[in-house]
C-alpha cells in the first residue's frame, strides 16, 4: 500500500512538473532572453516611476504661467545691496497670449500649486499599508495610473470647474502619487542586496530629479511659440499611461512572485535579503515601538531638515536670481536645470563609492549612513551661506548653488537607503512616517520664506538662507546622535525578541496571549506553591 501510494505521488508530481512546464514556456524564453538582472529592470523602471511621478507633479509649475492674464505694475523699492540689472523693467508689463484667460490672482494661485500636496500627505500611510501587506506592484501601478488620467483630463477640469475644478483634481492628483516613495521602499527593500543598496537607490530615486529637468524642460518647448497649454497635460499623462505598461509587464512585487527571473538570481536575493516569516505577514504595523525608536526619529528629523533644504532650492533659487541677482529671465532655463543635472551625476558617484566600501568593509553600515547624510546635509548648508555673501557676482554665486545640488546627491547614500537598513520588513510604513512629516516641512518652507524676504532684497535673502543654514545643520547633528545601520528589533520581534527595557505592552496580539498564559501560569504556581507551604 505504501509503494502503491509511492508510486501515485511521482505520477502526481511529473504531471504537475509537466504542467508547470508548459505553462511557463513563454516565461523560460524571456528568461533566457534577458541577461540583465531583475533587480537593475526594476531600478529603471523604478526610476521611470519616479521621473513621470515628479513631471506630472511640476508641469502645472511651467503651464500656470501661460494660463492666467499677466498684467501687473512693477513696483521700484530701492536697495543699496542690489545687483545690476541685464535688462530694463518699464513701469508696466504686458503680455499678450490668447490662451491666458484666467483672472486669478496670487493667492489663487498658490492654492491651486498647494492643491497637489494636501492630498499627497493624506495616502503615504495608507499606501504603505498596502504594499506591506499585498505588494507594491499594484499599489504603485495604479496611483500613478489615476495620476495619468487626471493629468489627461487636467484641461477639461479647468475650462468646465476652473479654479475650484483644478484644486479638487491635484488633491486626487496628489492621493494617486501619495503611495509611490513608501510602495518603492517596500520593494527596493525586497529587491536590494545590502551592498548595492545605495547604487539601486540612486537610480530609481535619481529618476525624480531627472523628472524635474525634463519636466521643466519638455514644458517649455511645448509652451513656447505661443502654443496650447493644454498640450502639457495631454503629454505627461499620456506617458505616465506608457510607463504604467512597462510597469505591469517588467516589475513585480518580490523576487519570489517574478514569473522569469532566473534561478542564480533568485538564489543570490533570498541569501542576502532580510526578510521576515510568512507567519508574521499578517502582524500590524508595529507603530507604538516604531514612535518610541531613536533611529526612526533621526531619520524624521534629517529628513525635514533635507526637505527644507531642498524645497528652498527648487521653490525659491529662481526667485532669487530674478530678483538679486538679476538675471535675464529669457537666459536662465539652462541654469535652473544645471544644479538638478549635478544632483543626479553625483548621487551614483556617490553611491558607487559608498557600496563600494561597505562591501569591502572598509567601515560599517552606520558610518557611511552618517558620513553621507553628512555630505547631504551641511555640504548644502556651507554653499547656500556663502552664495549669500559672493553679493552680485553672479557666477560664483551659481557655482555655489550648483555645488549645493550636487552634494545634496549624497542624500540617496545616507538618510534616504538608512530605512532599509533599520526596517527593511517595514521600510514603507517607516518611510510614510518620516516622509508625511518632512511634506509638511516643504509646505511650510516656501511661505516663511515668502514672510522673510517681503522685499526680495539681498539682506532678506541671506537671513533666510541662515535659517535654512540652521535647520540643515541642527537636523544632522540629531541624525548623527540616533542614528543606526542595524535592522531593529521591532522590525521582526520574533527574531530579536523584546528588549530586557521594553515595558510597553507587546506589539502583537499573539504576544499578548502567551504573556497573559504566562502570568496567568506564573500566579497559578504561585498559588500552589503557598498551598502546599
Amino acid at each position: 500500500m505504501e509503494q502503491l501510494k509511492k508510486v501515485q505521488s511521482e505520477k502526481l508530481l511529473t504531471k504537475n512538473i509537466s504542467d508547470v512546464t508548459k505553462e511557463n514556456s513563454f516565461c523560460d524564453t524571456l528568461r533566457n532572453c534577458c541577461v540583465v538582472p531583475r533587480r537593475y529592470i526594476f531600478a529603471i523602471v523604478g526610476a521611470a516611476a519616479c521621473f513621470n511621478a515628479l513631471a506630472m507633479r511640476i508641469c502645472l509649475n511651467i503651464a500656470i504661467t501661460q494660463m492666467v492674464k499677466q498684467k501687473r505694475k512693477e513696483q521700484i523699492k530701492f536697495d543699496p545691496d542690489a545687483c545690476p540689472s541685464d535688462v530694463v523693467i518699464g513701469n508696466i508689463t504686458f503680455v499678450d497670449n490668447v490662451h491666458a484667460t484666467f483672472d486669478w490672482d496670487e493667492s489663487t494661485q498658490g492654492l491651486v500649486l498647494s492643491g497637489f500636496y494636501y492630498g499627497y500627505i493624506t495616502t503615504q500611510v495608507y499606501g504603505a499599508y498596502l504594499s506591506e501587506k499585498y505588494g507594491g506592484k499594484w499599489t504603485i501601478g495604479l496611483g500613478l495610473l489615476s495620476t495619468s488620467f487626471l493629468t489627461f483630463l487636467t484641461p477639461l477640469s479647468i475650462r468646465t470647474g476652473g479654479a475650484t475644478g483644478i484644486f479638487i483634481l491635484r488633491v486626487l492628483e496628489g492621493m494617486g502619487e501619495g503611495p509611490t516613495m513608501p510602495s518603492l521602499m517596500v520593494m527596493l527593500a525586497r529587491w536590494s542586496p545590502p551592498h548595492e543598496r545605495a547604487f539601486l537607490s540612486s537610480i530609481i530615486f535619481g529618476g525624480g530629479q531627472l523628472g524635474n529637468i525634463y519636466g521643466s524642460f519638455m514644458s517649455g518647448i511645448l509652451l513656447s511659440d505661443g502654443r496650447d497649454w493644454a498640450y502639457v497635460f495631454y503629454f505627461f499623462g499620456a506617458s505616465g499611461l506608457i510607463w504604467f505598461v512597462f510597469w505591469v509587464l517588467l516589475c513585480y512585487s518580490e523576487p519570489e512572485s517574478h514569473p522569469y527571473i532566473s534561478k542564480e538570481e533568485l538564489k543570490y536575493l533570498r541569501s542576502q535579503i532580510t526578510k521576515k516569516e510568512s507567519e508574521i505577514k499578517g502582524d500590524p504595523v508595529p507603530w507604538k515601538a516604531m514612535l518610541l525608536s531613536k533611529p526612526a526619529w533621526a531619520l524624521l528629523f534629517v529628513n525635514v531638515g533635507h526637505d527644507w533644504g531642498f524645497y528652498t532650492m527648487i521653490s525659491d533659487l529662481p526667485k532669487y536670481s530674478h530678483d538679486v541677482l538679476k538675471f535675464n529671465v529669457a537666459s536662465t532655463g539652462i541654469l535652473t536645470g544645471l544644479p538638478y543635472a549635478a544632483m543626479s551625476a553625483c548621487s551614483f558617484i556617490f553611491a558607487a563609492i559608498c557600496d563600494f566600501a561597505i562591501k569591502h568593509k572598509w567601515h560599517k553600515v552606520k558610518t557611511a549612513r552618517i558620513i553621507y547624510t553628512t555630505i547631504a546635509t551641511a555640504g548644502p548648508a556651507i554653499c547656500i551661506i556663502l552664495a549669500s555673501y559672493c553679493g552680485c557676482n553672479r557666477s560664483v554665486a551659481m557655482v555655489c548653488f550648483i555645488m549645493s545640488m550636487a552634494l545634496m546627491g549624497a542624500y540617496y547614500s545616507g538618510m534616504k537607503v538608512n530605512t532599509l537598513d533599520i526596517a527593511p520588513n517595514y521600510a514603507g510604513s517607516l518611510t510614510s512616517f518620516v516622509n508625511t512629516t518632512s511634506t509638511l516641512g516643504g509646505m511650510v518652507t516656501p511661505y516663511l520664506i515668502g514672510l522673510l524676504t517681503p522685499d526680495s532684497t539681498l539682506i532678506q535673502w541671506r537671513t533666510a538662507f541662515w535659517v535654512c543654514f540652521a535647520v540643515l545643520m541642527s537636523s544632522n547633528v540629531i541624525y548623527c546622535i540616533w542614528a543606526d545601520g542595524d535592522q531593529q528589533w521591532w522590525d521582526d520581534v520574533r527574531k530579536f525578541g523584546y528588549p530586557s527595557d521594553w515595558r510597553y505592552g507587546p506589539l502583537h496580539k499573539e504576544d499578548d496571549v502567551e504573556a497573559k498564559a504566562k502570568e496567568m501560569a506564573d500566579l497559578s504556581g504561585k498559588k500552589k506553591s503557598k498551598e502546599k507551604s
